[in-house]
């Protein structure tokens, strides 16, 4: 990797945070930084989720300081988000990585002991603070972020602790943000070195395959798959099942009693896990016995209930010792892994079965959806001539190689103005974008990833059939109400909880209208004149609700409650002639 690509890289990431901010009047440039950055590491799978929410003060003799945060869906790893922004590729010294580590462990400190108390009430970060302190009982691991667009030589440590609990540092700068994002690659590898761990495991390679893909039989030790979740948590998971095993907030009771009562019968019992992998180390013992000495790519695509329960044993100090588990793992070549891994994942066998709601972003729904917008033009905006479309982006960074495909220049330019930036829609928007108008604000408000599990199960988008170009200009519509109607909000300057106002407005204003008629969205590429003027009324009355939760509990936890949404529904709004005339169609 060349030093002129990481300027590139980094020159480009300074302008996509900067469209950010000019499209979100009001958003802060540190808050858009760890919001792009943390997208790609919530695609990569290394978070769950980030919640941008910025803290800086003074506390006792120190400061406290983070950039934003994440809790794992079974509450038991706490990531602190920190960030360095202004560098411009330029060396970030160490003492200024140290001083961060330092702030964040402060901030952990703070919400341990209860200190939210010290916060405004009705602040994002009252609730981020609140949140952390309510849950800490039940947190295991603390990992701290340091995301930058500068250079650092250290790229993580661990081994120390955080309040009693066992933490560690992960430091992604430009270098290692690049080599994330380019190409459209959506996971840094994980690499397993089996010897180094100290485990040996004979297996058995079949011949290859007519497609080029050969498999292995193992049985993988319990202690190496417990062992491996905890370093890599639901990065290990393949994307298309992960929902499937953070959907389940309780480890599966059958597994947990064998892994108790009967260890030595755990490989007889479970059905084991499917994985696959793009390449494998195979060495030979003094036998001469085939043995698995590394995996390079490892991807859990079944089997990840079971790889939960032992985790969930093991860190419950439960002996693995004798627990084994059964493996078949496919070695697939880099550019076959996209298409064949939905496949290996949806017809493997397991104990659980995985549902059509547990694919992703390489099912027929999304693929059709992507194939949608490269055709579709949208209407001309008003005062303007030139047609432009409306790009789904299927996977994070796809809209970037397709952009650099075209050469500088003409094609460029012609690319820039057929797809422009503020006109991409990416999965998680979608998910906003739907639930928002089926009148689930609730769900919305759990967060981007959460959002879109849970729309691929409302949905059923593993079972319905591939999207119309109907549909399709739909959900364009619905982007332009959502997007359109969180900038009108950022700029009359409300405050926090600006995501949480959006949605139960525009679910408010969609059931009293009885829905919105998106083709007249279509049509026009932006909100009638009369909508704009009645939202602020709707606004004030919405924020006032989610604002007062019952006995002064946490504002955001509350927006995710159905009561929550209850609570809206009782808001008075009687729209104007005009506003009326909008509604009424239920389309979509």
């Amino acid at each position: 990797m060349s030093d002129q690509q990481i300027v590139d890289f980094v020159e480009e990431l300074h302008r996509r945070v900067q469209d950010m901010v000019v499209s979100e009047p009001g958003l802060m440039t540190r808050d858009a930084f760890v919001r792009h950055v943390g997208g790609y590491l919530v695609d990569d799978g290394t978070l769950d989720d980030v919640e941008p929410c910025y803290i800086r003060r003074p506390w006792q003799n120190r400061h406290v300081e983070v950039a934003g945060y994440d809790v794992t869906a079974d509450n038991t790893i706490l990531h602190l988000v920190t960030s360095e922004f202004g560098a411009f590729g330029s060396t970030v010294k160490r003492d200024r990585v140290d001083q961060l580590v330092r702030r964040a462990v402060a901030f952990a400190e703070f919400c341990r002991d209860g200190m939210h108390g010290l916060l405004e009430r009705t602040s994002p970060a009252y609730d981020m603070a609140e949140h952390i302190h309510s849950t800490w009982g039940q947190f295991r691991t603390i990992r701290i972020f340091v995301l930058t667009d500068g250079s650092i030589n250290v790229k993580r440590s661990s081994g120390f602790t955080v309040a009693g609990l066992a933490a560690s540092v992960d430091v992604w700068d430009a270098t290692r943000l690049h080599r994330l994002v380019s190409s459209g690659a959506r996971q840094e590898e994980i690499r397993i070195d089996l010897e180094e761990r100290g485990h040996t495991v004979p297996c058995l390679e079949s011949p290859p395959q007519a497609d080029g893909y050969r498999c292995l039989l193992a049985v993988l030790p319990g202690t190496l798959l417990a062992q491996l979740y905890e370093e890599h948590h639901s990065r290990l998971l393949q994307r298309n099942v992960r929902a499937f095993l953070q959907a389940r907030g309780k480890v599966n009771k059958g597994i947990a009693e064998t892994i108790r009562d009967q260890p030595g019968r755990f490989l007889a019992y479970n059905n084991g896990v499917s994985a696959v992998a793009r390449a494998a180390r195979l060495e030979h013992d003094e036998s001469g016995a085939l043995v698995l000495a590394g995996l390079t790519e490892l991807q859990i695509v079944n089997g990840g209930q079971t790889t939960a329960s032992l985790h969930h044993a093991w860190r419950r100090d439960i002996d693995l010792t004798d627990v084994h588990v059964p493996a078949k793992i496919t070695i697939i070549a880099s550019d076959e892994l996209d298409r064949m891994v939905p496949d290996i994942s949806r017809f493997a066998n397991s104990q659980n079965a995985v549902t059509a709601a547990d694919f992703e972003g390489n099912s027929r729904f999304h693929v059709r959806l992507e194939e949608l917008s490269r055709s579709v033009w949208a209407p001309a905006a008003q005062g303007e001539t030139r047609q432009t479309r409306w790009y789904y982006e299927r996977v994070r960074g796809q809209y970037d190689v397709d952009r650099a495909k075209a050469l500088p220049g003409t094609r460029r330019r012609r690319f820039d103005e057929d797809n422009p930036r503020n006109q991409r829609i990416n999965k998680t928007d979608a998910s906003k974008y739907e639930l928002t108008y089926a009148l689930r604000p609730d769900l919305v408000s759990q967060g981007g990833e959460k959002c879109f599990r849970n729309w691929t199960i409302e949905e059923k988008l593993g079972d319905r059939e591939e999207p119309t170009e109907e549909f399709f200009r739909h959900l364009v519509a619905k982007g332009i109400l959502f997007a359109q109607t969180r900038q009108l909000i950022r700029k009359a300057n409300y405050g926090g909880y600006l995501a949480q106002t959006t949605t139960y407005t525009l679910a408010l204003v969609n059931q009293v209208l009885c829905g919105v008629d998106l083709n007249v969205l279509w049509r026009l590429q932006r909100l009638p004149d009369a909508f704009v003027e009645a939202l602020p009324e709707v606004v004030d009355s919405v924020r006032s609700v989610l604002v007062d939760p019952p006995g002064s509990a946490n504002v955001t936890e509350w927006c995710k409650k159905e009561a929550c949404w209850d609570a809206v529904q009782n808001v008075t709004w009687v729209p104007g002639a005009t506003v009326r005339a909008f509604g009424g169609f239920q389309n979509g």
